[in-house]
C-alpha cells in the first residue's frame, strides 16, 4: 500500500473536521435539534407546518458552500475529484444510502459526528455498523471482484 501524497491534505480535512463540529455543536445550541442530513431531506419529504424553509436554507447551503468555493479560492486550493462510476452505480449507491439512513434512524452526520458527541450508545453501534460494511465493500470492489 502506498499514500497518494499529492492527495493527503490533513490540514484541509482537520479544518474541514472542525467546522463541522462546531457547526453541529451551534445547530444543537440554537435550534434543540441533531445535525442530521438525512433527517433534515426527511423532514422536507414528510413537512410540517413552519418546518419546511430552515431545511430548506439548509439544504441549499450546502449545494451552494462547493461552488463559492471554487469560485472564489485560490486555483492551487482546487482539486476536482474523477469519479470512476456509471450514473446507475451512483443511482443505486444512493439509494442503498437513503434505505441505510432510514433502517438505522440516521446518517453519519447524525451518528458519527452528533451521536458519538453526546455518547450515545446507539450511535456508537451504528457507526462501527456503516464503518464495517463500508470497509467490507471496498475491500470485496476493489480486491475480490476487481
Amino acid at each position: 500500500m502506498s499514500i497518494d501524497w499529492t492527495h493527503f491534505t490533513p490540514w484541509a480535512s482537520l479544518s474541514g473536521g472542525i467546522l463541522i463540529g462546531v457547526s453541529a455543536a451551534l445547530f444543537v445550541l440554537f435550534n434543540g435539534r441533531i445535525l442530521g442530513i438525512s433527517g433534515i431531506v426527511g423532514g422536507l419529504l414528510n413537512p410540517k407546518s413552519g418546518d419546511v424553509a430552515w431545511r430548506f436554507v439548509f439544504l441549499l447551503g450546502m449545494a451552494c458552500a462547493p461552488w463559492l468555493f471554487l469560485k472564489f479560492a485560490p486555483a492551487d486550493l482546487v482539486q476536482v475529484p474523477t469519479i470512476d462510476a456509471g450514473n446507475l452505480t451512483i443511482l443505486a449507491a444512493g439509494l442503498l444510502v437513503g434505505i441505510g439512513t432510514r433502517y438505522g434512524s440516521g446518517c453519519t452526520s447524525g451518528h458519527g459526528v452528533c451521536g458519538l458527541s453526546r455518547l450515545s450508545p446507539r450511535s456508537l453501534v451504528a457507526t462501527l455498523s456503516f464503518m464495517a460494511a463500508g470497509f467490507a465493500m471496498v475491500f470485496i470492489v476493489r480486491h475480490l471482484l476487481g
